[in-house]
């Protein structure tokens, strides 16, 4: 169900060329790139999405809506996916799925084992996968009759999309750089230069959180980030 209104009239079959008609799915992710290509998914596979960016956002939106899936970053800015997991999979109601997301998979263990059916690791681009993971996922009488074609098509975000999460980055680490905020940065911008296939800034944000996972002083990680963050936005300017 979408909402908790109980006079909700039915939902549409899904079809083998909309496999996920009449679902709705909360996409509680941080990142405008990544939560662009889960339109993307979701719009050629007949569901609605909402989005919620932060762990906050997605609880002030689970009071009023009921989504059929909830997809959950495990980095988010104001804390763990993992403790939403937690919280969604003993509720009452549940809902039908839910799917932990990170760049890192060894999160998997960690969101499994909160609750979640299942898990996706970032980037999330491949339309046949994405449908296929909810599919197995969801009751019988939620997926399309008869025998469908998994489709080989990738959906690629807007790059206005990855401005705008390099733009959040360099306004987050000018605000403060304190352990929180540079555990948060490299996580966030490990996925995010992974989905966008930019090796030099994934590379930069895993050193950044290797140094940060050893306890061992990263301010030259940080710097090294922060600039390879401001020529892309300056790059973007140039254009």
């Amino acid at each position: 169900m979408d909402t908790i209104n109980p006079f909700k009239p039915h939902l549409p079959a899904p079809t083998t060329a909309r496999p996920l008609l009449g679902l709705t799915v909360l996409a509680v992710e941080d990142s405008r790139f990544a939560c662009e290509a889960l339109r993307l998914l979701c719009l050629r596979s007949g569901a609605r999405i909402r989005r919620a960016d932060s762990l906050r956002a997605a609880r002030r939106h689970l009071r009023v809506y009921r989504p059929t899936v909830v997809i959950i970053d495990l980095g988010l800015p104001d804390g763990n996916g993992v403790d939403l997991i937690q919280g969604l999979s003993t509720a009452a109601p549940r809902p039908e799925v839910i799917l932990g997301t990170s760049g890192d998979n060894f999160g998997q263990a960690e969101a499994m084992a909160a609750g979640a059916d299942g898990f996706i690791e970032k980037p999330i681009t491949s339309l046949g996968l994405f449908q296929s993971k909810i599919l197995s996922l969801l009751p019988a009488e939620r997926r399309p009759e008869g025998p469908r074609t998994v489709s080989m098509e990738e959906v690629f975000p807007d790059p206005i999309a990855l401005q705008d999460d390099l733009a959040h980055v360099a306004d987050v680490l000018e605000d403060r750089e304190d352990d929180r905020t540079l555990d948060y940065v490299a996580q966030f911008l490990s996925g995010v230069a992974r989905s966008a296939k930019d090796a030099p800034l994934q590379n930069a944000a895993e050193a950044l959180a290797r140094k940060r996972a050893a306890g061992q002083p990263a301010m030259s990680e940080a710097a090294v980030l922060a600039g390879l963050v401001q020529d892309r936005l300056n790059q973007r300017v140039a254009i």
